[in-house]
């Protein structure tokens, strides 16, 4: 019997956020014939020191779509601000059309505490379409869902109101080279912006195969804590033998927003633990 081909929507505030949470997951997904979208929310026009506006927003939406091509996904870019996003209706609107548009089976994005407001409203967005996308007589020009898709949070680091909690762990050990090729296209964060708000630009090697080499180092040290930090889960879902084997990984945390997500489902919309 043919398995049913699962449909995954990541929301991001900006681009490179889904690559970076869950640029492993989807890399996985379409090599078992999945379908997967990525959508920033905004489109990354503030996010440089050097440049901004139109320019910028026009160099992200190539980043991203050269980050899309490396793994064969789609990449949507919302034209908001960077830095401005609001929950408005307006944009709640924009967010209930992406979602019965793609159709998605799973919905990906972050969690609603973070120290970037535009991740803060990127998840308030999410949540407040969550059911909104069954009801008929909203939005009523794009057909209404029949079922509210399971939603699941991206992981971060931040301990209040209460700390990240994975119901999954994915190992991505097998993608992990393209997950890094990946976020490799989006030169303007990770060898410009993002070393120079944090005052390491001066470490940013010249050429590509050192800037490659040097952004790998730092990220396999982050994959490889997310991997060790959520062992337990990994052997349980892997079992004993591949659940320590794994040495990269992402996780995943279950919203109350959309459909439950299950001990049944989870192998389900997580097939990779066999």
């Amino acid at each position: 019997m043919e398995k049913k081909q699962i449909r995954v929507l990541v929301f991001g505030a900006h681009p490179d956020d889904c690559d970076i949470k869950a640029g492993g997951v989807a890399a996985l997904y379409v090599q078992q014939g999945h379908r997967v979208k990525f959508v920033s929310v905004t489109n990354g026009d503030a996010g440089h020191h050097e440049m901004g506006g139109g320019p910028l927003a026009q160099r992200r939406y190539a980043e991203a779509q050269a980050a899309a091509e490396v793994i064969g996904i789609e990449y949507e870019l919302l034209d908001n601000h960077d830095g401005e996003l609001m929950p408005t209706l307006e944009n709640r609107y924009k967010i209930i059309r992406a979602i019965r548009e793609f159709r998605p089976d799973v919905i990906m994005t972050h969690r609603p505490n973070d120290y970037h407001p535009d991740h803060r409203y990127t998840s308030t967005l999410v949540q407040d379409a969550a059911y909104m996308v069954t009801v008929p007589n909203i939005c009523a020009l794009t057909p209404h869902l029949e079922t509210n898709p399971v939603i699941v949070y991206l992981s971060d680091g931040f301990m209040k109101p209460y700390p990240f909690t994975p119901n999954v762990v994915v190992g991505i050990d097998a993608v992990v080279e393209q997950k890094i090729d990946m976020l490799h296209c989006h030169t303007s964060q990770f060898y410009e912006w993002l070393p120079y708000n944090s005052g390491t630009l001066a470490a940013v090697p010249a050429g590509a195969a050192a800037r490659r080499a040097w952004l790998a180092q730092r990220l396999f040290t982050r994959f490889s804590d997310t991997a060790e930090k959520y062992r337990d889960l990994l052997i349980a879902l892997y079992g004993v033998e591949a659940g320590l084997q794994l040495e990269y990984a992402e996780a995943f945390e279950a919203s109350e927003y959309g459909s439950s997500l299950t001990d049944e489902n989870i192998p389900i919309l997580f097939p990779f633990f066999e």
